[in-house]
C-alpha cells in the first residue's frame, strides 16, 4: 500500500483549499486501485462559504513513465452558507463526480495534472469548472 496526498489551494476570486489523502495498491507496475477521504473549504468574502467532505474511489494507470492517467468517482457533502442582504441562506446537498485526467510526474513521487468531471452541472455542482488541476504527492 502507498500512501498519497492530492492538495489544492486557490486564492482567485476568494479562498479555496482542498486536502484528499488516499491508500492505493500497485497491481501492476503500469496500473494502481485505491480509495480516500477528502475535504475542502472555500470562502468568497461576504458571499458563500462552503464545506465539503467525502470518500472517493481512485485508479491510475502509468503508460509511460512520466505519463500517469487517472479515473475517479468522488461523493461529497456539501454544506453551504450563502448572505444576501443580510440574510444567511444554508444549503446541503449530495454531489457526485466522475473525473478523467492525466498528469506529469515531475519527480519520483510528485505527479502534477488536470482532471475533467464528466458529471459537472453548472447549476449544481460545488465545483466552479469541470476542469481540476491537481497536485499528487505519493509517500
Amino acid at each position: 500500500l502507498k500512501f498519497g496526498c492530492g492538495f489544492g489551494l486557490n486564492f482567485v476570486g476568494g479562498t479555496s483549499l482542498s486536502l484528499a489523502p488516499n491508500l492505493t495498491y500497485k497491481v501492476s507496475e503500469k496500473i494502481s486501485f485505491g480509495a480516500g477521504i477528502q475535504g475542502s473549504y472555500n470562502k468568497i468574502k461576504n458571499l458563500q462559504n462552503t464545506t465539503t467532505f467525502g470518500a472517493n474511489l481512485l485508479g491510475f494507470y502509468t503508460p509511460i513513465s512520466n505519463l500517469q492517467t487517472q479515473l475517479e468517482f468522488a461523493q461529497l457533502r456539501v454544506n453551504t452558507t450563502t448572505e444576501a442582504n443580510a440574510v444567511e441562506v444554508k444549503n446541503s446537498y449530495w454531489d457526485s463526480a466522475l473525473f478523467v485526467g492525466a498528469g506529469y510526474t515531475i519527480a519520483k513521487k510528485i505527479t502534477v495534472g488536470a482532471k475533467y468531471n464528466f458529471l459537472y452541472d453548472e447549476d449544481k455542482s460545488v465545483y466552479s469548472s469541470p476542469i481540476i488541476p491537481f497536485v499528487n504527492i505519493v509517500f
